[in-house]
């Protein structure tokens, strides 16, 4: 059998080049840091790659999604921080003007300083976070919430919330609505409000009251009237008497498990009205007791319908307070929430970096120990092929 002397030539050549093929390929993994630079390199391997890579991907569109949302939630805490702050001070200064030693003219004083607490409270209200968008103006936050519209302040925005996905499973509210923060305040104690008639001609003034027993209480609207100045009785909706006893100023008036007191002289036919609680905004609060501190009660019979008035007041406050205590829990409730997504997303990288490593990096020393090996193959194909290549018939001859 004859074997053609360009047949060993293109035998040995392609020896060569497969040996620097390989050597080059090896000396790649070794520059890069990659065992898989190609698809070819480790075709099952490049597809768990491209998945790990996705879900990094993924991950890190999380982590700038938490980041976002933690600024707007830390912003909006900071807000409401402030809101509370100026509902306090406004708090003082009405139990500071609720003194019979205080005269109009100091009263009139006061109503310039809530009046400047109203532009503060409203100034938060249409607070704008890092990026421009308002914070309490729900899924309209491209435009002040908060104006005021003839006697009171209204609300622009929605009663909507915008929701981020910060993990695969969970998405988060990136905030609050100015409806939720600062116009759906319950009235009363919570549960009812109880009202002076207008008509009153008596001094009684009355305290709001509370619910002493709320599994005994009954829904409902009543009505708390004295049939002489010594004997009250309550009605319900269809006029029938529910209570009734002898009267004592700032003694307790019960029934259903609620109570009101009334201090003072009530007159015969005065009435005081008990209707389930609704909802005050903050700014009508803040108005009425503008309203009430710039009023100048000119008989016995107004000064305590002001009296009853500003324990009103006092209460909305109190309870204007404890809305915005709660509004800021949720706020931290939240906060939490997202450290330990950010917590679990951390764990979740640090697991997809460990596996695409193995799949993707390459072993140094094994790399390092395949090219020794393959310098040696090919430098013996160059040899081997140098020595073929030289040999001819007048060797032999």
């Amino acid at each position: 059998m004859r074997i053609a002397t360009s047949t060993i030539q293109q035998g040995g050549l392609a020896s060569m080049l497969r040996a620097q093929a390989e050597l080059a390929r090896t000396q790649e993994q070794i520059a890069t840091g990659r065992r898989v630079v190609t698809a070819a390199d480790d075709p099952g391997a490049a597809v768990q790659i491209q998945q790990i890579e996705r879900s990094l991907a993924a991950n890190q569109q999380y982590a700038t999604n938490v980041a976002v949302v933690t600024s707007r939630l830390a912003q909006e805490e900071q807000a409401l921080e402030n809101a509370g702050s100026t509902i306090r001070r406004v708090y003082e200064l009405t139990l500071q003007s609720n003194n019979g030693t205080v005269d109009f003219a100091s009263r009139k004083a006061l109503a310039i300083e809530v009046r400047s607490r109203i532009e503060e409270l409203m100034s938060i209200a249409n607070r704008q976070d890092d990026s421009g968008d308002y914070l309490f103006a729900g899924t309209r936050s491209t435009a002040a919430p908060f104006a005021r519209v003839t006697a009171s302040v209204g609300y622009a925005g929605d009663a909507g919330s915008r929701m981020v996905q910060v993990s695969a499973s969970q998405r988060i509210q990136d905030g609050h609505s100015g409806d939720q923060v600062f116009m759906n305040v319950r009235s009363g104690n919570g549960t009812f409000q109880a009202t002076a008639a207008a008509t009153n001609a008596g001094t009684g003034i009355l305290d709001p009251g509370t619910v002493t027993n709320l599994a005994a209480w009954v829904p409902g609207n009543y009505t708390v009237e004295f049939v002489d100045p010594t004997t009250w009785r309550v009605l319900d909706a269809g006029g029938g008497v529910v209570a009734s006893g002898n009267y004592q100023s700032g003694g307790a008036i019960a029934f259903n498990g609620a109570q009101i007191a009334i201090s003072g002289e009530p007159a015969a036919g005065d009435s005081f009205t008990i209707a389930p609680a609704g909802f005050e905004d903050m700014f009508t609060t803040l108005d009425r007791l503008v309203a009430a501190l710039e009023a100048e009660p000119g008989t016995p019979a107004a000064r305590a319908l002001w009296g009853s008035e500003m324990n009103s007041i006092i209460q909305q406050l109190t309870r204007n307070g404890d809305h915005l205590v709660n509004v800021r829990a949720d706020v931290g409730a939240r906060l939490s929430r997202l450290d330990a997504v950010t917590a679990a997303r951390e764990d979740l990288e640090l697991e997809l970096q460990t596996s695409l490593s193995g799949l993707r990096d390459v072993d140094y020393s094994t790399a390092i120990t395949k090219m020794n090996a393959q310098m040696v193959a090919l430098q013996a194909a160059q040899q081997s092929y140098s020595r073929i290549a030289g040999l001819t018939l007048f060797d032999y001859l």
